[in-house]
């Protein structure tokens, strides 16, 4: 488990921090590639050119999972860089590595450096800070489930290409026209299936996935998703919809069969993360509309807000103090509006601040990229709730795979929806209970 490891690696670490280096130069590790990675290059280019002090070094370490892994190999050999890019389901386990890390709160005090924590997007805040309202680690690629439509199909279908449906009644009604018609084969699919179909869907009906406000007030949560009768309701629904074509299993963890299906016009409509809005852009041959996610009617306070997903830069312990300097004032360089605004331009990662967002309207961006706001709208709908603020729970990474697991034997018919909830509750919980048993 990465965080055993990580804390036994710590002391290690503790004891011999790494010496600076005459060019006082800044490790960051991260998990992007292609032209994300390109991104990253090129912010951290523009943050050395921009002072003399320090000189921050990208270096790509897979994805996230193996650059964990590369966190512990690099702290048992007291080499650990000073900056790591952690997804947000690692959060609950970099919390509990205490002594490994330095909270950015913590850092810019410090280091007297300007950090206003009112100044970024509450529901992004929220989810990378502790009970006391301190922030964790810096939110750098955020991105929350949008849908996406297929246009041309809608069209063809007899609908008003301009109107995405906002309603999972809607949803069912629009699909059945569009097979109906002949314009597609199937309505729907999904992308990233547990964070959509069930951490999105409670988050935006206002109900709890686990107790202890999702995690949020301690690692002795228990996972409640199995008594929410909304949950349960849209998965017997979906499993419902898969049997009539409206609605197409993309396979589990990140559903790697929605994109081609819609991008083939098989189904008419597709949910996947904003941040894949470029992907889409990239190959859809078709008139692409962007909506926020469906909600049922009947629940009371639908739709809540949308939670995040992406991941954040966590400042790692044992180097020469003097480093942590440079530290604090990349990431005061990463939360100014202008660069803010140009990563979530070329990235389709959230503004995580409001200038960002503001300055993006005032260049025009929004109106010249139709449907690039539908992610912020969708998540400032409200002010967060303790349902809809995110998770932290340890084991999470694994307790998606069973999530995976049980959806997917719902959806082929072997086991109803309440069952595949009530095992996910079960297998889930002792995960929980074994995360919390190894911080003793």
């Amino acid at each position: 488990m990465f965080k055993q490891s990580l804390m036994a690696a710590t002391a290690m670490a503790l004891v011999a921090p790494a010496a600076a280096s005459a060019q006082t130069e800044i490790q960051w590790w991260h998990a992007m590639s292609g032209r994300l990675g390109e991104l990253v290059e090129q912010t951290a280019a523009t943050f050395n050119e921009s002072q003399s002090d320090y000189v921050v070094v990208p270096s790509y370490r897979g994805t996230y999972s193996e650059a964990m892994n590369a966190a512990i190999a690099a702290f048992r050999a007291g080499e650990q860089p000073h900056v790591l890019q952690v997804f947000e389901v690692g959060t609950g386990t970099m919390m509990a590595a205490e002594g490994a890390i330095i909270p950015i709160y913590q850092l810019m005090a410090e280091h007297d450096v300007e950090f206003d924590p009112d100044a970024y997007i509450p529901t992004v805040v929220g989810y990378y800070t502790d009970p006391d309202g301190n922030m964790l680690s810096f939110p750098f690629n955020s991105s929350t489930p949008i849908l996406y439509y297929n246009k041309d199909v809608f069209e063809a279908a007899g609908l008003d290409p301009e109107t995405a449906p906002a309603t999972w009644a809607e949803v069912e009604e629009f699909s059945q026209q569009i097979i109906d018609s002949g314009a597609a084969t199937c309505g729907f699919t999904t992308r990233w299936p547990s964070w959509i179909q069930l951490e999105n869907f409670l988050a935006l009906h206002n109900l709890p996935l686990g107790t202890e406000q999702n995690g949020f007030a301690g690692f002795d949560a228990e996972l409640v998703l199995n008594q929410q009768e909304p949950l349960i309701r849209h998965w017997e629904n979906l499993a419902r919809w898969q049997s009539e074509g409206i609605f197409k299993w993309a396979g589990g963890n990140d559903g790697p069969d929605a994109g081609p299906t819609f991008y083939s016009a098989e189904c008419a409509m597709m949910m996947e993360s904003s941040a894949g809005r470029a992907g889409v852009m990239a190959n859809a041959p078709f008139n692409v509309g962007y909506a926020m996610l469906p909600y049922y009617a009947d629940v009371e306070g639908a739709p809540q807000n949308s939670i995040i997903g992406g991941a954040t830069l966590w400042t790692l312990s044992g180097h020469d103090e003097g480093d942590y300097e440079g530290v604090a004032r990349f990431f005061e360089f990463l939360s100014t509006p202008e660069q803010q605004a140009w990563w979530h331009q070329n990235t389709g990662y959230l503004p995580i601040t409001q200038a960002a967002y503001e300055l993006s309207q005032e260049q025009g961006y929004y109106e010249a990229n139709p449907g690039a706001d539908v992610s912020i709208m969708q998540m400032n709908l409200n002010p967060p709730t303790e349902n809809s603020r995110g998770l932290r729970f340890g084991n999470y990474l694994q307790i998606r795979d069973i999530i995976s697991e049980e959806m997917e034997a719902m959806l082929i018919g072997s086991i109803s929806a309440q069952d595949a909830a009530d095992n996910i509750v079960e297998r889930g919980n002792m995960l929980l209970r074994d995360f919390e048993s190894s911080l003793q």
